[in-house]
């Protein structure tokens, strides 16, 4: 009789954690709140008292493979000794209390603590294996439950309790964790192939030339980006420089950069002739294959090596800085709009002659709108500034220059693409 009733006890006490738990998952979604419109609460710790911390902590974490949380002394002569399960969602703290203490009589007194997991059955071998002192093996309840009881080394007794849609929810979980951390795993590596073939897009070899000394660089704020540099050879000793950044940011602007870039190249064999009409084709490409909303700005000025003068095109990008020999500045304003908006679409051309010692610096708002911890933007005068102090420099070591100029200012997160091209006469 006793053990009947010993039994029917349990039965009682594991339908009512049971109906806990049921009631518990069903109102999880609405009872949490982790977007600090109301205070955010959980049970953190639970005292479980016990006579040696020592041999009590390798119970619970050689036996039942929980982690320590803490293990702290203290002047005074106390000690913290605290675990967790796995999830790491509740602590123990084990307390050993003084002899002659109310805590003392306490020790082995811990009857109701509930333990769940997905297969009581494995977890029960696994223990049992391991030297934990079990009440009786897992039982099967009317309801879908499985149970047993365990005791730790004070006699601390424990409820290992499970069921069957339990186990299908926490299945449920894993398959979808797993789900998310895998299409995470692509996402990266495809985001890293991205990364890879737009640097690919990015000129490789600088055609050589007489008298420019030239250089470019693209500092992405992301793993890819839409601003955009190129050279190209156009023929008769002529080479084609341009910079360009197109609209939004990330893998969007990537797109519209390859698409632009690819546009670019593609209908570059009449710039040389006819720079106008190049560009208007360009435009019309450009619009008809991308939304409404996209857009992009673009410098192209085309060198002649021999003549030591350029013919350009302002798309609406910032005026790019023409450095003279004697330190007078020339902003080469826009003369034209924005390509991609607009199905009609005209520009201006207009040339400049380039003496040795002149410097042109072609650049993105990532340059001029870095700023600083203050809200201040590095801006153009701190760009001009940076320009005249390193002049004698070749071009790739004045883009250095720029750069560090621009990350000492700005020692915050890089928000957006830091590109450059410096063209030196000589």
């Amino acid at each position: 009789m006793e053990v009947a009733a010993c039994r029917n006890t349990s039965s009682i006490f594991f339908m009512f954690i049971i109906c806990a738990m049921e009631e518990a998952r069903a109102s999880f979604s609405s009872a949490v709140r982790l977007d600090r419109q109301d205070p955010y609460l959980r049970l953190f710790c639970v005292n479980i008292f016990v006579r040696n911390q020592d041999r009590s902590l390798r119970f619970y974490v050689d036996q039942l493979g929980f982690g320590l949380v803490v293990d702290e002394s203290y002047e005074s002569g106390g000690r913290w000794v605290a675990v967790a399960p796995p999830d790491g969602n509740a602590v123990l703290a084990l307390v050993a209390p003084r002899r002659n203490s109310e805590e003392y009589k306490l020790i082995g007194r811990c009857r109701h603590a509930v333990l769940v997991t997905e297969d009581v059955l494995a977890k029960y071998e696994e223990w049992r294996k391991r030297g934990v002192r079990f009440h009786h093996p897992p039982q099967m309840t009317l309801w879908g439950g499985i149970f047993t009881r365990f005791e730790d080394l004070d006699g601390n007794s424990f409820v290992l309790a499970g069921r069957d849609d339990f186990v299908r929810e926490i299945e449920a979980e894993r398959r979808a964790a797993a789900d998310k951390l895998e299409a995470e795993r692509r996402a990266a590596q495809e985001l890293e192939i991205a990364k890879q073939v737009q640097a690919r897009l990015f000129p490789q070899k600088l055609p050589e030339l007489k008298t420019l000394d030239y250089a470019g660089r693209c500092i992405q704020a992301y793993d890819v980006g839409g601003d955009y540099y190129d050279f190209l050879t156009l023929g008769e000793e002529r080479l084609g420089l341009i910079i360009g950044d197109t609209s939004g940011k990330g893998i969007g602007a990537a797109l519209l950069m390859a698409n632009l870039q690819a546009n670019v190249r593609s209908q570059s064999a009449v710039a040389l002739d006819h720079p106008e009409r190049f560009l208007q084709s360009v435009n019309q490409v450009f619009y008809e294959n991308t939304t409404s909303s996209a857009y992009a700005t673009l410098f192209l000025a085309e060198y002649d090596d021999r003549r030591r003068s350029f013919r350009y095109v302002n798309c609406g990008h910032y005026s790019p800085l023409l450095l003279r020999a004697d330190n007078t500045l020339e902003q080469l304003a826009s003369t034209s709009t924005v390509l991609g908006l607009f199905k009609e679409w005209s520009c201006d051309v207009d040339e400049r002659q380039l003496s040795p010692g002149d410097i042109l610096a072609l650049y993105t708002d990532g340059v001029t709108e870095a700023f600083n911890d203050a809200g201040d933007e590095f801006g153009e005068e701190r760009l001009i500034q940076t320009l005249r102090q390193n002049r004698e420099q070749s071009s790739e070591a004045i883009i250095a220059s720029i750069v560090e100029e621009v990350r000492r200012f700005s020692r915050r997160e890089q928000h957006d693409d830091i590109t450059l091209i410096v063209a030196k006469c000589i």
